[in-house]
């Protein structure tokens, strides 16, 4: 039995421990949030034994096997830092942090002190995307030429919102133009090139944002992000013989389309639907830690931070910029 401890109390660490009792090894021990009473309804809410007013008393707890962060992006560090300390293993939602220095700081303090580590880049770990990359790894497709995906939300988000408050990492970027940026580096990895343009926000942060990347191969990957309009929330790759559909939405899919050559479409169905998509990668920090491993082969921190360099670079060519 693996015991979680849920680090924050807002909607997604909500889903993420209703996919927890998808999982017969799962058991949620402890919450812990900045307010004891916050903690308490979250912990009455789910039937959670124990209940920590701070960061500190639930990293403390030695009953805790591993402890998702779920805070907003710009607390991401500290929280990290604070389960690392206490030697806790740490699964943090994405994006790790809010740039490449303070990820780093955190990987090298999880190694240093031989901690397991992982970013919940749970589209990783979902069995239709892994299945999407045994193909084309297969050669199903022939060689990949390009990618597109796209991720906006309508909104509409005012200027009160966490997506476009500055302070706490807003804006499309990073909270949805990490998944189509992801999936081009889960297929073609290291981009060569690196083009973006982004309207932004009166605060300062990316509303509408356009990625393209280049490879030596010759491979392009188009990729899109918005807070202003609703997009299919669809990907393709498309190879030299062929091509992949994910459709929406393309971050937790169930199935997906196949095309090889001329070939008729195949729909390929890998899972059923269950839950909200969480469990996948919950799952795999079972497995990891059971098996005494310190970061996950299915996000490793070589990618995780590779991909933030990335998001970098893209925030510094279309100007956006965190306190």
């Amino acid at each position: 039995m693996t015991r979680w401890g849920i680090l924050a109390t807002g909607g997604i660490a909500a889903r993420f421990v209703e996919d927890l009792q998808l999982l017969p090894d799962a058991e949620v021990l402890a919450v812990g949030s900045r307010s004891v009473a916050s903690a308490q309804a979250f912990a009455d809410r789910y039937g959670i034994p124990r209940a920590y007013g701070s960061w500190d008393e639930l990293a403390a707890d030695g009953d805790v096997d591993v402890v998702y962060v779920a805070t907003p992006h710009s607390a991401h560090h500290a929280a990290t830092m604070t389960c690392l300390a206490a030697d806790r293993a740490v699964l943090c939602e994405k994006p790790f942090t809010l740039d490449l220095a303070s990820s780093t700081e955190l990987v090298e303090t999880a190694r240093a002190r031989d901690v397991f580590l992982m970013e919940a880049m749970w589209m990783r770990c979902n069995p239709t995307v892994r299945r999407v990359c045994e193909l084309v790894d297969d050669g199903a497709i022939g060689e990949v030429v390009s990618v597109h995906a796209d991720f906006g939300l309508a909104g509409p988000f005012g200027p009160q919102s966490r997506m476009r408050d500055r302070a706490l990492g807003g804006g499309a970027l990073l909270d949805l133009g990490i998944y189509p940026v992801s999936l081009a580096h889960l297929v073609l990895g290291r981009p060569d090139s690196v083009r973006s343009w982004a309207k932004l926000t009166p605060e300062g942060v990316d509303q509408n944002t356009g990625v393209l990347l280049g490879y030596e191969s010759g491979a392009v990957a188009a990729l899109t992000c918005g807070i202003v309009g609703a997009t299919p929330v669809v990907a393709t790759i498309t190879g030299s013989t062929g091509r992949i559909a994910l459709p929406d939405p393309f971050i937790c899919p169930s199935e997906f389309t196949l095309r090889r050559g001329t070939g008729a479409p195949e729909v390929v169905r890998v899972v059923e639907p269950a839950g909200n998509g969480y469990q996948y990668e919950a799952a795999e920090v079972h497995r990891c830690l059971a098996a005494g491993l310190r970061e996950s082969p299915l996000v490793p921190h070589a990618v995780t931070l590779e991909v933030m360099e990335l998001l970098d670079t893209i925030r510094g060519q279309i100007g956006v910029s965190y306190d």
